[in-house]
């Protein structure tokens, strides 16, 4: 009788799947110290451009991981989307410096991670696949056990039985992982087809926009990718299959005129899917990326939303195994990244269904609905800065989180553009205090204070963070960080690693400080009574 090979882990962490999203994962695990072993049963990487847009919230992890230079190099910058209803402009809205995303295909962004990967001293195991779980305890309590046994197969039919503390589930729509730990995968799948044809052309279109034809006939999209190709991406009636030949007839009949499509670099039919997991974590075992949510690409918010799952959860990994953390601050993972993954396929389920409205009622709102939009300065006002990922936070659990009694930034946090708290920290600011860009330290916890007032608060704050070794006390110019934040008061901003404002108060709320610190890398540890009297 055939017996699996037993495996004696010597990782903190298996990641099944080795797509942009797995590796992110294993960048980030593996510069914060932590062992990480890699997986996935395809036998190379994928060469497909597949996701285009790259968003600024994830430009600063890339920037934050050392490779947002290559990108950048490999990419170009999208300034603009532009709307029509049958051929007729709608609107153009125009993207600021600091929101316009980076069009890099999905092969290419997997490049410029996978060789930080292995800067990093991590790499791919191709052509190994999960099987299932071994004993899994399906309790969902973090501390019911030691591990997970997961049995993996080569691809010399070897199997494999290995151990490992944690598992993280990148392994796409899909999913072996999500299927082990027997959550749903809730949502539906639209009755529309959808194809997509990459190809250089002859005749003129914008190199630096996003034009989206609209008709009751269906949807048209054209993306300008690097290296002079750009991407037609259009609905089709049921039954047709994707050729250029097609595809031209559509760009005719209902894009741009003068426009003759080249000999194709990439051609494909699918399906389009809006879906989320009941769950995004089991115990030990999370999810991340496709294999935790899919939806329409409008908006070109997929790859973004698995890159930032990944970044979320790493970090409390690392906290945990380093124990820097009590465990239960992985809990928080599944409920922070769900809430955005449904938002995400909520906002682009509305998206495509107005690109695919035919009766001239829903016409006639949708297109009013653009025109307004562009006139009164809304979506760079609103929307451009939510689909950048600058509105992006985590609503606070504790009313630790927040200021005592009735404050102005309470209700300043509550208007656009306002600073809330589980939002990201402005980019600006924590760059200029050093709490973000590449070469900080990845596992630090920040307490950064505006000064002034009674300094015996300041003291206090001192005083609390001196108690734990991964928090550090920084100073921010009042009038630099008000004009970021929208709050002038003496008071502080408790920082997680991943940038995200895990509290707010001001100089009378040291003791909601307090409370946050332990609540969050909980109780300050005893110094035993032989050393507290050899000091």
């Amino acid at each position: 009788m055939f017996e699996a090979s037993k495996t004696q882990s010597d990782v903190d962490v298996l990641i099944v799947g080795g797509g942009p999203t797995g590796m992110m994962a294993a960048c980030e695990l593996l510069r914060r110290g932590v062992r990480v072993r890699i997986i996935d049963r395809a036998p190379e990487a994928s060469p497909f451009p597949k996701a285009l847009l790259l968003w600024p919230r994830t430009l600063d992890l890339l920037e934050d991981l050392g490779v947002l230079g290559a990108a950048r190099e490999a990419a170009l910058q999208i300034n603009a989307f532009s709307y029509f209803s049958d051929r007729e402009p709608l609107a153009t809205f125009e993207f600021g410096e600091d929101l316009a995303p980076l069009c890099l295909p999905q092969s290419s962004t997997e490049r410029v991670i996978a060789d930080r990967l292995h800067e990093l001293g991590g790499k791919v195991e191709r052509g190994v696949r999960l099987l299932c779980f071994d004993g899994m305890d399906f309790s969902g309590r973090i501390d019911a056990t030691d591990g997970v046994t997961a049995v993996l197969e080569h691809a010399d039919g070897r199997i494999e039985r290995t151990r490992v503390p944690f598992v993280i589930g990148a392994d796409g729509a899909g999913s072996a992982v999500r299927g082990q730990i027997g959550t749903g995968f809730n949502g539906s799948t639209y009755e529309t087809a959808f194809a997509l044809v990459d190809a250089k052309i002859e005749g003129e279109l914008p190199p630096d926009q996003a034009l989206y034809y609209q008709s009751p006939k269906g949807a048209l999209v054209i993306v300008a990718l690097p290296d002079g190709v750009f991407r037609f991406f259009s609905s089709l009636a049921p039954g047709e299959q994707v050729s250029v030949e097609r595809m031209q007839e559509i760009v005719d009949e209902r894009g741009p005129q003068g426009v003759t499509i080249g000999e194709p670099v990439w051609q494909s039919v699918f399906r389009v899917h809006a879906r989320h997991a009941g769950d995004f974590q089991l115990g030990r075992v999370f999810l991340i990326g496709d294999a935790a949510h899919v939806h329409s690409p409008a908006g070109g918010q997929g790859l973004n939303t698995g890159l930032q799952d990944a970044h979320n959860l790493a970090w409390k990994l690392a906290a945990v195994l380093h124990r820097e953390a009590p465990s239960d601050l992985l809990l928080s993972y599944g409920p922070e990244r769900s809430a955005v993954a449904q938002r995400v396929v909520r906002d682009t389920d509305i998206q495509t269904r107005a690109w695919l409205a035919k009766t001239p009622a829903k016409v006639l709102a949708r297109d009013a609905a653009f025109k307004v939009a562009d006139r009164s300065g809304i979506f760079s006002k609103l929307y451009g800065p939510v689909m950048a990922g600058r509105r992006l936070s985590y609503p606070p659990v504790r009313e630790t989180q927040l200021p005592a009694g009735q404050t102005l930034c309470k209700v300043r946090s509550q208007l656009p553009g306002g600073l809330k708290v589980g939002a990201v920290l402005p980019r600006p600011l924590a760059i200029a205090a050093g709490l973000a860009g590449p070469g900080t330290d990845p596992l630090n916890w920040t307490v950064a204070v505006l000064p002034g007032g009674d300094p015996k608060w300041l003291a206090e704050v001192e005083r609390l963070a001196a108690e734990r070794p991964q928090v550090r006390v920084v100073r921010l110019p009042r009038s630099r960080a008000a004009k970021h934040t929208g709050c002038g008061q003496p008071g502080f901003y408790l920082v997680r690693p991943d940038g995200h404002v895990a509290a707010h108060g001001h100089a009378r709320d040291t003791q909601r400080l307090a409370a946050e610190l332990t609540a969050v890398l909980g109780p300050v540890a005893e110094v035993p009574a032989e050393l507290s009297d050899a000091a």
